[in-house]
């Protein structure tokens, strides 16, 4: 079979990404990854990055509430939240009530929150408005996503960065590297390909080139890859009263439970591997309809995810190193619409979690709700800021190459090692 044929069977396998593939991805297993434990390029310093993508555009004024301002209640009507229902973080500004284990995090300051976050000229298409936050380029999405340029610098070996999606998102898709793709979803073949089928695919063949011999090993490894996944979750969960939660649906994210994704990403954290980044993602969070009760439960599952992981990461002193950052393509329009949902606007907030983190507090004022841009809120901090402070502070790297040179970085935002 051809190279090209090989492609297309992987991407519609959800094993890796195209671009991804071109630069030397693969779909490796749990034990490759496992088997970097205790790794002698891990510094007794380093920490970790868990990136967390929330796919469909999550409403960032029913995540961090403005429930004291008037022209909230105006606009939102039956969607806004009054003082009684939100987990307040202040005489103005609270939660929504289905993140209390965040609300623990902020109160412990382990949680800061940055609002206002977006970029210029903001596109409200999901595929677009994704590929610039992925790539970090607001003007032309790039070839390549932001952390897989940091892997360009930082050793090229994927198992550095890997994604527990489906697809190997862009985001680690570098020019000469790529993440690593541990997908937990199970392996998705047309009917008519047999076990038999793949192993053929997977067979190396005399002269092969080194990109089509990876494409090959892709497959050798896919069924070896869920087999093992299967068995460690099913491992890990058997006391675990949220297993067998709905997967994530809607606008893109990962078909495996967000906890479940989280759930491996502790084990590798654990182990001592040497990743340095893991990518997650949920989806379902489009709602132009009935917002506020699908909304709430969405919330509810991220909360229980990324609080029930770092109460486990702050058992260990690896797990004290760990950073969570959760964000969104973009925000919802200010006003709700006449379905009780709301249509996609643009700035919002970027939740970053940790031990690490010098959190407790918000960052950046509330977007005003009644000086607006056609009636979307105005950014005031552009996410390569914050990117700029993950790369500095949590990867310890320089974010001028990584960020085409972008001089601005949103300081203070971690604690010092």
């Amino acid at each position: 079979m051809d190279t090209v044929t090989r492609r297309k069977f992987l991407i519609a396998s959800g094993v890796v990404g195209g671009a991804a593939l071109v630069a030397g991805a693969g779909a490796y297993t749990l034990h490759d990854v496992l088997a970097t434990a205790d790794h002698p390029s891990a510094g007794p310093g380093d920490r970790t990055l868990v990136l967390v993508t929330l796919y469909g555009g999550n409403d960032g004024l029913a995540t961090v509430i403005p429930y004291a301002d008037r022209a909230y209640h105006d606009a939102r009507a039956d969607l806004a939240y009054d003082a009684a229902e939100v987990l307040r973080l202040d005489d103005r500004t609270g939660l929504n009530p289905g993140l209390k284990g965040l609300k623990a995090l902020y109160d412990r300051k382990q949680l800061a929150i940055v609002r206002g976050v977006g970029y210029p000229r903001p596109d409200r298409s999901h595929f677009r408005s994704m590929d610039i936050w992925q790539t970090a380029n607001p003007v032309r999405p790039a070839g390549t996503g932001w952390l897989g340029r940091w892997l360009d610098h930082a050793g090229r070996d994927p198992r550095s960065a890997i994604s527990l999606e489906p697809v190997l998102p862009p985001v680690l898709a570098g020019a000469t590297c790529a993440g690593a793709a541990v997908p937990l979803g199970g392996v998705s073949v047309p009917k008519a390909v047999t076990a038999a089928d793949l192993r053929a695919l997977g067979a190396a063949a005399d002269g092969e080139p080194e990109l089509q011999a990876r494409a090959a090993a892709c497959f050798a490894d896919l069924l070896s890859v869920d087999q093992l996944v299967t068995e460690a979750l099913d491992a890990d969960d058997d006391d675990d009263p949220d297993h067998g939660d709905d997967p994530a649906t809607g606008t893109g994210g990962a078909q495996a439970t967000l906890k479940a994704q989280f759930d491996l990403v502790a084990a590798c954290v654990e182990a001592g591997v040497m990743t340095r980044v893991f990518s997650v993602s949920q989806g379902g969070f489009d709602f132009h309809a009935g917002e506020k009760t699908g909304q709430e439960i969405q919330l509810k599952t991220v909360d229980a995810a990324v609080s029930g992981f770092l109460d486990r990461m702050g058992r260990t002193e690896r797990g004290r190193k760990v950073v969570v950052v959760v964000y969104s393509e973009f925000g919802r329009r200010v006003r709700a619409n006449s379905s009780d949902g709301t249509d996609h606007g643009t700035a919002s907030d970027v939740l970053i979690a940790g031990a690490p983190v010098a959190g407790g507090r918000l960052i950046g004022d509330q977007p005003s709700l009644t000086d607006l841009d056609d009636g979307d809120l105005k950014f005031h901090t552009d996410f390569r800021d914050v990117y700029a402070a993950v790369l500095t502070d949590v990867l310890g790297a320089d974010p001028g190459p990584v960020l085409d040179g972008w001089r601005g970085r949103l300081d203070g935002l971690l604690l010092s090692t």
